[in-house]
């Protein structure tokens, strides 16, 4: 069992930044992939980053590359989600998700909610 809980969303005004902390605890050894996926109204939910937890590679969906990067903190098995830049269509519940044990990701956090302002 991996048990993950975010924190650090709010409000931001367009062009601003935020940083999402996902902190993982339980059978993190067993973690392969730590990613950051988002649900905005209406709309499906969409892979942002992700993290390879053992070889360090990320992906970024094109919405978000150049913008936003993805980092860990190994003493804290802690994954972050910076996010630069931010646009109204960023406005979302972002949720942090592990594939354990797996490549499909099994476990997932809570939400935290993103909003940015025109």
């Amino acid at each position: 069992q991996v048990q993950l809980v975010e924190s650090g969303g709010g409000l931001v005004q367009a062009g601003g930044s935020l940083r999402l902390s996902c902190a993982a605890s339980g059978r993190t050894f067993s973690i392969n992939i730590m990613g950051w996926f988002r649900q905005a109204p209406g709309k499906e939910r969409e892979k942002v980053a992700a993290l390879n937890w053992s070889g360090g590679s990320t992906y970024f969906a094109d919405s978000v590359k150049g913008r936003f990067t993805i980092s860990r903190d190994n003493a804290k098995n802690t994954v972050y989600l910076q996010m630069n830049s931010l646009k109204p269509e960023d406005t979302a519940v972002y949720y942090c998700a592990a594939a354990v044990r797996t490549y499909n990701y099994n476990y997932w956090g809570q939400g935290t909610q993103v909003t940015v302002s025109s």
